[in-house]
């Protein structure tokens, strides 16, 4: 009983702080990124307040997803401080309670955000980021979109059968696609595969050129292959229509990515892009967890110092961690250092640190 009165405590003095921890690094991304470019929407272009309004709603879940784990490090930081500045955690310890065990609701806590955050991150965000940004490009800037495009992802369904086309790269001034492959799907199986140099719209049809087509057995593999010259694809969707459909790589969600990495790979073309933002979709909300673990050896103070000092510290790791992130991921994306380690890396750094620090706050 009195563990679960400990345990409510702790966790009393940590939401405050992350409630005003996730309001207050809102509030500086969007002041130091949105506020600009939101008054130049309405001067520039004109457009209306319930316009802007809409884009700026539909921008808030990714502004909100990366707050999350400076929230929990500043929380982390201030409960921990508070409480260490009022020997709360020397009476605790003094009772009987360890260190650990005074923990150990904080690094609960972080893990269970880190895993919503991850959910967060997959379901909401990209489709908000997408609608985002078809607000800015359509209602905004009146069509006004880049002519070329890269990783095109186009989705064909006829019955039964459903066809993923993904393109290298997509130029819409001239309708052209180049390094097409095009997956065909019968009840949800893999039955063949059409590969091409480029695709040309032309007379109102998308026309494939030197191309191979495979056909499929799902225990035989390749039971049969054919090249051609010209084949057309039963694609009705316009070049200009395509380009306002497609989605970086941010806007997509983690099938799409694993299923546009599996076309790059059999085609034998570089995807340490692709694995970088996918391990990094679950490395972002996984700081949540580290943070607390590092945050509440940090907090913990000898001098009464007062916890006021905490948004210094967090600021102060925040900024080396994403330091650290954005260093390590540039590495990843150009395939210097694995994908997987240049996601994790700051994680990995945070950890360590946080399980030595744990240690010797444990004295």
């Amino acid at each position: 009983m009195q563990l679960r009165l400990l345990d409510k405590y702790v966790l009393k003095e940590l939401l405050y702080p992350f409630i005003f921890g996730v309001a207050s690094f809102s509030t500086i991304f969007i002041a130091s990124s949105m506020l600009f470019k939101i008054v130049q929407y309405i001067t520039t272009y004109g457009a209306p307040i319930s316009t802007v309004s809409r884009l700026f709603m539909y921008s808030l879940p990714e502004i909100v997803n990366y707050t999350f784990p400076m929230s929990v490090l500043l929380a982390t930081l201030m409960a921990f401080g508070k409480m260490s500045s009022n020997s709360e955690i020397v009476a605790m310890k003094s009772g009987g309670v360890s260190y650990y065990r005074i923990v150990a609701p904080v690094v609960i806590v972080g893990f269970i955000i880190s895993m919503f955050s991850v959910i967060w991150a997959e379901k909401v965000v990209p489709p908000s980021k997408h609608e985002a940004k078809r607000i800015l490009e359509v209602e905004i800037r009146g069509n006004v979109k880049p002519r070329t495009q890269d990783h095109v992802v186009i989705k064909m369904l006829s019955g039964t059968v459903q066809r993923i086309a993904y393109a290298h790269s997509f130029d819409e001034s001239t309708g052209t696609m180049n390094n097409i492959t095009i997956e065909e799907f019968q009840k949800q199986k893999l039955s063949r595969i059409q590969t091409a140099d480029k695709a040309i719209w032309e007379n109102d049809s998308w026309v494939l050129q030197n191309g191979t087509v495979f056909t499929l057995d799902e225990k035989e593999g390749v039971t049969s292959k054919a090249a051609f010259k010209k084949q057309v694809i039963p694609l009705n969707t316009t070049p200009k229509e395509i380009g306002w459909e497609q989605k970086s790589i941010h806007e997509m969600t983690l099938g799409e990515l694993r299923g546009y990495v599996k076309v790059l790979e059999r085609q034998k073309l570089p995807s340490d892009d692709l694995w970088t933002e996918i391990y990094m979709r679950f490395a972002i909300p996984l700081a949540s967890f580290v943070f607390a673990l590092l945050g509440a050896p940090l907090g913990t103070q000898r001098q009464r110092s007062g916890s006021s000092i905490g948004m210094g510290i967090s600021v102060i790791v925040i900024f080396m961690y994403y330091g650290i992130m954005a260093f390590a991921t540039g590495l990843g994306k150009g395939g210097v250092i694995p994908p997987l380690l240049a996601a994790m890396l700051p994680n990995i750094i945070c950890f360590i640190a946080g399980v030595f620090m744990l240690k010797k706050a444990d004295y």
